[in-house]
């Protein structure tokens, strides 16, 4: 990358533009709202579960223009906002108003946005803590055709109740007027430029080509690589992790592309889920389902599918998803290029085939089922304390391809929380091929399943508790797929 562009760290707030001096870009932007005194923003939970630190950021939505994405700012390094617009619940009123004809000297009070608005009209906030968060949520989905429940998935109150909340929703789906935010986000550029900052503990690059990645690579053979930070967040809002330097992928060109044929899908390593979301509904059934429980909607507009592989987490949501499907990847490194199996990139705990100086490129899904199908069964499951936002204690997905005679031609059978990696049940795979789809195959597979993997007890779930799940999940399947 040119060193060239060095330069201080710019973004806006609320319209204002910023230039934090002596600020390190591995600062979250939360913390740095709060020291910068809008302190509007607040701070729950600090891993992107409850939403109270919710803010939104204009980027670019599937198709490339323009939309208003909620997020998490606690998991949000400050060279990630590098150029970007951002806004929080006390920066999005519209103007001001006269507070009462009446009153003796001219006191002036902001004029609420209609989602503020609805939220008080509505009870919708007691203690106050949550609000800010619900209404950045509301906020972006007033814009992006208007708030639902899923708007505020990513939200928890622990003090109003929902119901007021849904109300306040409700009144404002179908109110959407052109005001100085629509106004904004209609001239709004989604490209994100190029940005090298020499904080003062740490150098953060953003490059936006994969050549200038690997060149940076080779130059500082020990950064950290991050995406859309929502892993690597919490070990920096969390364990106070320092890293001395970043290499962002969300600009790189090469990394944010989707490519769709009618043998396979291309999926960019650094392409954010929430794409994935909309841009392939309908294509894998199985990734659609897990995709919807892997988080909330501020997770999923940043968290990539590069990102949910890379860490190689056994408890990864999507890993066994792309297992199944029989996914492979596209890594690039000083090597040139090359292209592995999904299966044989995780060596084990948080190892990978990663050399030094490597990258995922991107996924490869293929479409086409085994030679002789008839039907393709597909379904993934996810097993937590909670539905969208929390950790998985067992993953699953499932592809059967059967004949027209309804004998198993192909299995695949993908697990995650059960073993060291993520990981397929082979030996149960290779026992149902040219099995009948039956209940009666399924009750002879569970001891093949019961034994294939050996999972650990931790406070989630006993391993009893999961090898149960192992057995229970492949059952569920044929019972919602006969």
């Amino acid at each position: 990358m040119n060193q060239q562009l060095a330069t201080q760290l710019t973004f806006s707030v609320n319209g204002e533009p910023v230039s934090p001096q002596a600020v390190s870009p591995a600062m979250t932007l939360l913390e740095y709202l709060r020291l910068s005194g809008r302190a509007g923003t607040k701070e729950g939970c600090g891993d992107g579960d409850c939403g109270a630190c919710t803010v939104a950021l204009i980027g670019a939505r599937a198709d490339g223009n323009p939309q208003y994405q909620a997020v998490n700012s606690c998991l949000i390094p400050l060279g990630a906002v590098a150029g970007r617009q951002v806004l929080t619940a006390d920066g999005i009123t519209q103007g001001r108003i006269p507070k009462s004809p009446l009153a003796k000297e001219p006191v002036t009070v902001d004029q609420l946005h209609p989602v503020q608005g609805a939220m008080v009209e509505t009870g919708g906030s007691q203690c106050g803590y949550c609000t800010p968060g619900f209404i950045m949520s509301l906020f972006a989905a007033y814009y992006n055709g208007g708030p639902d429940d899923l708007a505020v998935e990513g939200n928890l109150c622990r003090c109003t109740g929902y119901l007021p909340i849904r109300r306040a929703a409700q009144q404002v789906a179908q109110t959407l007027v052109v005001d100085q935010f629509s106004q904004q986000l209609a001239a709004a550029s989604t490209e994100l430029l190029p940005v090298a900052c020499p904080g003062p503990d740490t150098q953060f690059y953003r490059p936006t080509q994969l050549s200038e990645v690997l060149a940076l690579m080779q130059q500082h053979p020990d950064a950290t690589l991050v995406a859309g930070a929502t892993d690597l967040g919490l070990e920096m809002s969390w364990h106070r992790q320092h890293y001395p330097v970043l290499i962002s992928l969300e600009a790189v060109a090469e990394l944010t592309q989707m490519h769709q044929t009618e043998d396979a899908v291309t999926i960019g390593a650094a392409v954010p889920l929430s794409h994935i979301e909309t841009t392939l509904h309908g294509v894998f059934p199985s990734l659609d389902e897990m995709i919807h429980w892997f988080a909330a909607r501020q997770v999923r507009n940043r968290a990539t599918l590069g990102g949910n592989i890379g860490t190689a987490s056994p408890i990864g949501d999507l890993p066994p998803v792309l297992l199944s499907l029989e996914a492979s990847l596209t890594l690039s490194g000083p090597g040139g290029e090359r292209t592995l199996p999904l299966a044989d990139f995780f060596t084990g705990y948080r190892q990978t085939e990663l050399q030094p100086g490597e990258v995922i490129v991107s996924v490869q899904i293929p479409r086409t089922p085994a030679p002789g199908t008839a039907r393709r069964l597909a379904q993934s499951y996810k097993i937590g304390k909670r539905g969208t936002d929390d950790i998985s204690i067992v993953a699953a997905a499932f592809v059967v391809d059967v004949d027209a005679d309804n004998t198993i031609l192909q299995a695949r059978l993908g697990y995650g929380g059960v073993a060291a990696t993520p990981a397929r049940a082979t030996a149960a795979e290779d026992f149902l091929v040219g099995q009948p789809w039956a209940m009666e195959t399924v009750q002879a597979v569970k001891p093949l399943l019961q034994e294939a993997f050996t999972p650990m007890t931790d406070l989630r779930g006993s391993a009893e508790y999961r090898q149960r799940l192992v057995v229970n999940l492949f059952e569920k399947f044929f019972v919602e797929f006969p």
